[in-house]
């Protein structure tokens, strides 16, 4: 058992990519998903740090040390006119929990999100996780039951993108 008495976030540097690749590993394998993570700690580096970034990196602290993470980005609502933030990643280590640093996480992307005039903060979470699921409508957040994720990758995303460039468009 941890004796936890400080959460404190902090928006990730260069020198945190070995813990945030580390983290997201250990994700992985919470989700049971180490069969499909590729994590490449030099390309985290080029798309965190690089100079076009993709994501933006917390992490979160319990006494100091990294206890978990979240990498998010903006997208876009037509809809608002507004920018968003999407949740790719939310993770704190198991040994890390009921300690604050979840909620302190999502308090400091809240915080972003309005600070940058976002409409929303959205993200996806796997069915069969009840423990984030019930985390997360504590916090007021509610599921899109009307919205279905599609996701093209691999093979399919490679098909599509040649049948565009084949046809000139």
């Amino acid at each position: 058992m941890h004796n936890a008495t400080a959460v404190v976030v902090r928006p990730a540097r260069l020198a945190d990519v070995p813990i945030v690749a580390r983290l997201i590993r250990d994700l992985a394998e919470y989700e049971k998903l180490t069969d499909v993570c590729w994590t490449d700690e030099e390309a985290l580096r080029e798309h965190l740090f690089g100079p076009r970034p993709f994501a933006e990196v917390l992490i979160g602290c319990l006494d100091g040390a990294p206890a978990g993470f979240a990498l998010f980005f903006h997208n876009y609502s037509t809809f608002l006119t507004k920018p968003g933030i999407y949740l790719e990643d939310l993770f704190v280590k198991p040994e890390c929990r009921d300690f604050g640093v979840g909620k302190a996480l999502l308090a400091e992307l809240a915080h972003l999100a309005v600070d940058r005039g976002c409409g929303r903060l959205e993200w996806s979470v796997l069915k069969w996780n009840a423990p984030a699921i019930g985390f997360y409508e504590k916090l007021g957040a509610e599921a899109m039951a009307e919205w279905q994720v599609y996701r093209l990758a691999g093979e399919p995303l490679e098909a599509l993108a040649r049948s565009s460039a084949a046809s000139g468009q």
